[in-house]
């Protein structure tokens, strides 16, 4: 039996016109709606820490945001051009988004938590010729000038300084409340999102319009959401999805780069105060957030639904918020990348009932079924190039290979990364099968499981390991906070190394490291999995992605542990 499931049908396919703007969906809403809350933020907090909170209708968000567009239309932004847009998630952020999504211009976001360094290397990559910002951010363009040379037009969100150009608020308190989206079709670049880079350099993903519309449509039938909730997103880029459904947004009170760090209090507070219906976030966020709930007994009844991706989400963490929720809700945790999501989802309740055992015995972690117009199947690991689909690629039910998708979700390039793009997609006629990069199987109810990253495999003399399938039997130690399962040595003849970070009380010195080992190695000879995983060594603070402060970067702690070794 070959592994394939998820295949598109007439009935489930998503329809997209030929012509299609993303940023349709707010003027509809500020139509149909024009009174409802569109956005809230958290403007300041009076004497006593409560929040006090702005809020804009979408009939004013939609004005806003054509004051916007009228504005940088007026500046010299053209539709096609590429813009750097480096600002903190809030009004002006979505309104600024769907402003240049109605022009057809193409925003170009970047994940500032990666670093000024590794920031300029994704400029690079694009040929800008916008910039709109924070004041910070036009600081960092005036440092290092080089790295922006084909920028003609700058905005300065806040007060401008020496650096010229327009500021947001000028351009728009001169422009008219009335703009009308230009007409662009389902195949012309909406935008380029760069990935947050936490397994190899970060590249800049090509995303049509048609690809968000299908999102958009995807999300909202995936997990029921109607018009009129009430969403937290804790990824700004949600915001915007939040807005196109018409849902109410409310802009999380959190510096977004550092998610591990956020005040769960204020979490909590946000959800209460405007009756929150809907959040999403990474795994890092809702750790904190359950075991603040758990501590001081508080329920969210309001809640219908959490989602949590970003990466592998643990049947702790889905546990313990779910003891937050009360009837009738769950946490769900959708599968998928930059360049294809959502691919999969799962649901808590199935995770605690049936998935979560079978991962802490090396079974993998679920993600459940694919969603009706992904389609997804399983492929032999190489690490060469596969131009063309041939169904001779496909592994038998049950092997573990690489997850391949394909779908309207599924983005077809990396901007000017034409050996990237190659690395990454598969011609199958006039469509296009996207590689994950991660390494996972289908079982016999067609419910993918993922294993862990392809390029983080360890290739052993006695076959081939795979981190986050492995990891889950270690992190069941009580001491330990997380792990790494990292090889050391060359391809095919690694020796398997697992990394841990104990609980920071609980770090281990003396005679404590042989007995911690002892521990680790009788977990590990429980499982065949972990059966030849010996070695263990222990790390004060695993380092770990910018963009969802949970993706354990392999590649760093590797080197870390050959020089130890040696």
């Amino acid at each position: 039996m070959i592994a394939t499931t998820g295949k598109l049908s007439s009935h489930h396919k998503v329809n997209i016109p030929k012509t299609c703007n993303v940023a349709n969906h707010l003027p509809r809403m500020a139509r149909e709606v024009p009174d409802h809350p569109a956005v809230i933020v958290t403007q300041s907090r009076n004497a006593q820490g409560k929040a006090i909170y702005k809020t804009l209708s979408f009939a004013e968000l939609e004005a806003l945001s054509n004051r916007y567009a009228n504005g940088l239309h007026t500046a010299g932004f053209q539709r096609g051009a590429r813009v750097l847009m480096m600002v903190r998630p809030g009004v002006e952020f979505v309104g600024l988004a769907f402003a240049l999504f109605k022009m057809g211009v193409v925003p170009v976001m970047i994940d500032p938590g990666m670093g000024v360094k590794r920031l300029l290397d994704c400029v690079k990559q694009v040929d800008l010729h916008g910039f709109i910002g924070i004041p910070l951010a036009h600081v960092i363009r005036i440092v290092k000038r080089r790295a922006f040379p084909g920028v003609k037009h700058v905005v300065t969100v806040g007060r401008r300084w020496m650096w010229g150009g327009d500021s947001l608020s000028q351009l728009a308190g001169k422009a008219t409340p009335r703009f009308s989206p230009v007409p662009t079709c389902a195949t012309e670049t909406a935008a380029i999102l760069f990935t947050s880079g936490s397994t190899g350099p970060a590249k800049g993903v090509v995303y049509e319009h048609g690809m968000f519309d299908a999102q958009v449509r995807m999300i909202q039938q995936q997990y029921g959401i109607e018009r009129g909730e009430v969403d937290l997103p804790a990824f700004p880029l949600f915001a915007l999805f939040s807005t196109a459904m018409g849902m109410t947004c409310v802009i999380p009170d959190m510096d977004p780069s550092r998610p591990a760090q956020v005040d769960p209090a204020r979490i909590v507070e946000a959800i209460r105060d405007h009756r929150v219906t809907n959040t999403f976030g990474s795994p890092a966020i809702w750790r904190r957030v359950g075991h603040y709930c758990l501590q001081h007994e508080i329920t969210l009844p309001s809640l219908r639904r959490i989602l949590i991706a970003g990466a592998p989400v643990s049947p702790e963490v889905i546990r313990t918020m779910r003891c937050a929720l009360t009837d009738g809700a769950d946490v769900h945790t959708p599968y998928g990348a930059t360049e294809s999501l959502p691919v999969a989802s799962i649901s808590g309740l199935a995770v605690v009932e049936d998935s979560g055992p079978q991962t802490i015995r090396g079974a993998g972690t679920c993600v459940g079924k694919p969603l009706p117009d992904a389609e997804v199947r399983i492929i032999r690991i190489t690490d060469k190039a596969i131009a063309n689909w041939t169904d001779d690629l496909l592994v038998p039910q049950g092997t573990r290979g690489e997850i391949v998708v394909r779908g309207p979700m599924v983005t077809k390039c990396y901007y000017a990364q034409p050996a990237a793009t190659t690395h990454a997609k598969m011609a199958d006629g006039d469509t296009l099968w996207h590689r994950m990069g991660d390494i996972g199987y289908l079982d016999e109810s067609g419910r993918l499981w993922f294993c862990g990253r392809k390029s983080q495999r360890i290739e052993t003399n006695k076959g081939s390991l795979y981190a986050d399938q492995c990891e889950a039997i270690f992190n069941q130690h009580p001491d330990v906070e997380k792990s790494a399962l990292v090889g050391v040595g060359e391809p095919g003849q690694q020796e398997p190394v697992l990394i841990v970070e104990p609980i920071p009380e609980r770090f281990p010195t003396g005679q404590r490291v042989d007995s911690f080992c002892v521990a680790l190695r009788a977990l590990a000879a429980d499982v065949d999995v972990t059966r030849d995983i010996t070695r263990f060594m222990f790390h004060r603070k695993l380092p770990v992605d910018t963009r969802h402060n949970v993706k354990i970067n392999r590649e760093v702690l590797t080197s870390w542990a050959e020089a130890r070794l040696s």
